[in-house]
């Protein structure tokens, strides 16, 4: 009996202390506000979605979250956005007919800046790449 106590007290406490590190949580709010060092890789990504409209979908990105756009390039695909103080470069590019890559890197090459910034944008996108562009809600 004490042999199966033992046993039963060292699952527990075995599930308390490790299954919430395996468990994935979301960034709370303050590590999505404070600044950091990101990595390049955090900083791209492969959407299913046409070059065109993942590109009108980060300029709605940036409006919603209500960043500066400063400056749009339609024809290579590019939109220079101010947010918290530091210029980001927002590019879009073309893999095939219904992939694209979108990369949101900071201006000044100096990667320590808020992830929200970053996280954000690819939200808004992944949760509007469903809707037709004529229907993407605007900033309220």
């Amino acid at each position: 009996m004490a042999r199966l106590a033992r046993i039963l007290f060292t699952i527990i406490i075995a599930a308390v202390f490790v299954l919430p590190a395996k468990c994935e949580q979301a960034m709370s709010l303050s590590t999505l506000v404070t600044p950091q060092r990101m990595n390049l890789e955090e900083c791209n990504r492969v959407f299913k979605m046409p070059a065109e409209k993942l590109f009108y979908m980060t300029i709605a990105g940036i409006n919603a979250n209500r960043f500066t756009v400063d400056e749009i390039q339609t024809k290579t695909g590019y939109i220079l956005f101010s947010a918290v103080e530091k210029q980001f470069l927002a590019s879009v590019i073309k893999i095939d007919n219904n992939r694209s890559i979108l990369k949101v890197t900071p201006a000044d090459n100096i990667y320590y800046f808020q992830p929200g910034i970053v996280l954000n944008l690819f939200k808004y996108i992944d949760l509007n790449s469903l809707e037709p562009l004529s229907k993407i809600p605007a900033r309220s």
